[in-house]
């Protein structure tokens, strides 16, 4: 199964997953009165746009390259998981000014075995979840089934300390419920950000990594027939880079000869995970 199809399963049964738990951590955290709970399915709203950005993401960035777009769709991965990350950031603000209110006001949370199992069948539901697209997301080096995964991870954490409040609230410890509702936003602002700079930074064309340039570095070494390397560069296209090279040669070989080594290490670099491409200019020495 490639990639595009795996992230379009993720996105699908993110979609309902976070359906299911949006219905019911809604409906029993206003009928408590549990600001963590809101928190929680407030949260859940906030995956439910994630997993269909996450959808609308990979459609696009399936699409093959066109005559208007030689190097295809695949920034549209990262553009929708920018979109993705503002989300989260929002939702983080609001749940941040609601847990202060309840912390200042106090909160009139009713404890019930109904919540607390809310609790339960939310964090096995994710555990789930994160299990399956994170391995995914290693797999297959896809940033929106990494944003989905970190979702899912976030709220298996988040869930646990709504669990902890739930139960304080059995002996009238309300107050933490405000501040796991905090922490909660605090999460979720984090995470947010920590997304929309790994997307800024591919929209903003940021070079290869160290490892990967320097793994290109030693594949051109090993040809001897390269006295120098004057220009490299790189360029993301979605999740992968073209590289850009000019080298220089003996100025005694053939045209034949110089194009057939430079044709030979395109073939050597673009059997990298993360190239996309290889462009190289060959100058004489």
């Amino acid at each position: 199964m490639d990639r595009y199809k795996v992230t379009k399963k993720v996105s699908l049964l993110g979609i309902f997953g976070n359906i299911f738990l949006l219905i019911i951590k809604g409906t029993i955290g206003f009928i408590s009165n549990s600001q963590a709970m809101i928190a929680d399915s407030a949260n859940s709203a906030g995956d439910i746009f994630a997993s269909l950005m996450t959808w609308i993401g990979n459609k696009i960035a399936s699409e093959p390259k066109d005559s208007t777009h030689n190097f295809g769709h695949g920034k549209a991965e990262y553009i929708f998981s920018l979109f993705i990350s503002i989300s989260m950031i929002v939702v983080a603000f609001k749940l941040l000014y609601d847990s202060v209110i309840s912390i200042i006001y106090g909160s009139t949370m009713t404890f019930s075995w109904i919540l607390f199992s809310v609790c339960i069948i939310t964090i096995v539901v994710k555990l789930a979840l994160f299990i399956y697209t994170n391995n995914l997301s290693k797999k297959y080096n896809n940033i929106l089934i990494e944003a989905n995964s970190k979702d899912h991870r976030n709220d298996c954490i988040v869930t646990t300390f709504t669990l902890i409040s739930v139960y304080a609230s059995k002996f009238n410890i309300f107050w933490i419920d405000g501040i796991v509702g905090l922490g909660i936003s605090i999460w979720i602002g984090y995470t947010g950000f920590k997304i929309f700079m790994e997307s800024y930074n591919v929209l903003m064309d940021k070079s290869i990594d160290e490892d990967t340039k320097d793994i290109i570095l030693d594949l051109i070494h090993n040809y001897k027939e390269i006295q120098k390397i004057d220009y490299f560069s790189s360029s993301p296209v979605g999740y992968q880079y073209t590289i850009f090279l000019t080298i220089f040669v003996d100025g005694g070989l053939s045209t034949f000869e110089s194009h057939e080594l430079a044709d030979s290490l395109e073939r050597d670099i673009n059997g990298l995970d993360k190239v996309y491409n290889t462009i190289i200019h060959v100058n004489p020495i």
